[in-house]
C-alpha cells in the first residue's frame, strides 16, 4: 500500500492539533505496517514541523517516531507563512515540484493514496 498523508492543518487552535496528531497517528499506522508512507506538510500546515520539533511539544515524541517519512515541506508555503528559514533548521525538506509546491498529480501518477488533514 501506497500512502501520502498531507497536514494542511494551521497551528493555532486544539482542533488543528487534532488534525496533525491525527495525521501523525495514520502515518505511524502505516509506517508499522510496513507500508510506502510519506508525510507532507502543505499550506499553514508547514508551521507543524517547527512546532513538532520542539522537544517540549507534547506530540514530539510522535512526530520523532515518524520524522523519517517526512517526504517534504511545501517550499512556497513555508515562505508564505514565514517558517522557511526555521523549517530548514528543523532538517525538514522543503519540496517544489510544481510551481513552488508538492506535485500531486506525481504522487498519484506514482500509484500513491492522498489523505488530507
Amino acid at each position: 500500500m501506497k500512502a501520502a498523508i498531507v497536514v494542511l492543518a494551521d497551528t493555532e487552535t486544539h482542533e488543528a492539533l487534532g488534525r496533525a496528531v491525527n495525521a501523525l497517528e495514520a502515518v505511524k499506522e502505516f509506517k508499522e505496517a510496513g507500508d510506502d508512507v510519506q508525510l507532507i506538510f502543505d499550506g499553514a500546515g508547514a508551521k507543524w514541523v517547527v512546532e513538532l520539533s520542539k522537544p517540549d511539544h507534547k506530540a514530539h515524541g510522535l512526530y520523532a517516531a515518524v520524522r523519517d517519512k517526512v517526504s517534504g515541506v511545501c517550499d512556497y508555503c513555508a515562505g508564505a507563512f514565514g517558517v522557511k528559514d526555521q523549517v530548514v533548521a528543523c532538517g525538514a525538506p522543503l519540496v517544489d515540484d510544481f510551481e513552488g509546491h508538492p506535485s500531486f498529480r506525481k504522487l498519484l501518477s506514482q500509484g500513491y493514496q492522498v489523505i488530507t488533514f
